[in-house]
């Protein structure tokens, strides 16, 4: 694929593999709890935030180790291969800390591959092309979303609720993914200055850095788990299959655009592109809260699309152009277990507000801190400071 390395596409095809494996499995697990394991929902909630909160804390370690080391595929490989084990350990759960352990080593395992993998996918591709490289990772990563929620709900229809089997059944692309990996070579971090132009200052990431950092904790306060917009979705009147239809509207656009996204960010400025994203993810909340027929739901949904592809893998180039080579380890896992931590806070606030306030109420704060974070990005990352338009 032109200005796709040979190495990132492989790593895109294996996220692919790995996403249609976990998305199988991710929605059924609550179920799987509660109906055959007999769990309540705190236990449900409790499994939920151990595994997030896991996530995010081994980002920032496994980031920094693979940095000292000057090694990422061994991380990857790791981080992949806890992601697939995790599937037969749940077909194996008779008791719900079986349960819980098994999350734990799935979570635990993204943790230690997600930082690495996006400084190895930087360090295989020029900066001018950056934007592109995550962008194609970002699609082909969210198309196996797409595809697994999909493939759970036709095993569901072909086997009935024999979750053990699903389980197992998962486990065969992750192992695909896995055998993929094997293609993928090393390559040492290259010393290669960053792309911003201020001093640089706290153990050399820059101000530029902390300044896009903080920004994105601001944004990352309003913005709880995609769960809450599914059950908006259902309290506006839309039934399960319906809502689960909408969530993967939204993944298909977000993977029909995350690649042109990205070239556009080569092109335009990483900051702009981001701002856009800013502007829509607080034009969707706000009307998320607003609304009050499931009717518009079907058109939100796309737009939050929109957002994912304009953000997510446009913020990863962003953090790699920022920092030095030798140093996006530590960066990338700093900036994605910091959001990732807030987000697990956002999402006790959202259920606190839903809960006491109304179900519109955790919109209006995402709303309103993503134009807060808007500002803030126009404020701190003024234009020409990350070495892009």
């Amino acid at each position: 694929m032109p200005g796709v390395e040979r190495n990132v596409f492989i790593l895109g095809v294996v996220s692919f593999f790995t996403d249609i494996s976990s998305e199988a499995v991710y929605p059924l697990v609550p179920i799987f709890l509660t109906k055959s394991l007999g769990a309540p929902l705190a236990v449900v909630g409790a499994i939920e935030g151990v595994a997030e909160g896991t996530a995010s804390i081994v980002r920032w370690l496994s980031g920094w180790l693979s940095d000292r080391l000057g090694r990422r595929k061994s991380f990857v490989v790791l981080g992949y291969g806890m992601a697939a084990v995790a599937k037969p350990l749940l077909a194996l759960a008779f008791h719900w800390p079986v349960v819980l352990f098994a999350r734990f080593v799935d979570r635990f395992g993204k943790g230690v591959r997600t930082a690495p993998r996006d400084a190895l996918v930087a360090q295989w591709t020029e900066r001018g092309e950056r934007g592109r490289a995550f962008g194609f990772h970002r699609a082909v990563d969210t198309a196996g979303a797409v595809l697994g929620p999909l493939g759970a709900l036709a095993l569901l229809a072909v086997l009935g609720e024999n979750f053990r089997l699903i389980f197992l059944l998962a486990f065969i692309p992750a192992v695909l993914g896995m055998v993929l990996l094997r293609l993928v070579a090393e390559r040492t971090p290259r010393p290669e200055p960053s792309a911003a132009v201020e001093p640089k200052g706290g153990g050399g990431l820059g101000a530029a850095y902390y300044g896009f950092f903080a920004v994105s904790l601001v944004f990352a306060l309003g913005n709880s788990s995609d769960a809450f917009l599914i059950l908006r979705s259902r309290n506006l009147g839309l039934g399960v299959s319906e809502a689960v239809l909408a969530y993967v509207a939204y993944n298909t656009s977000y993977s029909l655009l995350a690649m042109p996204a990205g070239i556009v960010s080569d092109r335009l400025g990483r900051r702009n592109v981001i701002g856009l994203g800013f502007a829509v993810f607080a034009a969707v909340y706000l009307g998320f809260a607003a609304i009050d027929a499931g009717a518009y739901v079907w058109l939100l949904f796309p737009v939050y699309g929109v957002y994912m592809a304009l953000t997510e893998g446009v913020g990863r180039a962003l953090v790699a152009d920022l920092v030095p080579s030798e140093r996006r380890g530590s960066a990338l896992g700093l900036y994605q277990g910091g959001v990732g931590l807030m987000a697990l806070l956002s999402s006790i606030m959202a259920g606190l507000l839903w809960d006491h306030v109304g179900p519109s109420a955790p919109f209006f704060l995402g709303g309103s801190t993503a134009a807060l974070a808007l500002v803030l990005l126009l404020i701190l990352l003024p234009r020409g400071s990350t070495g892009s338009p």
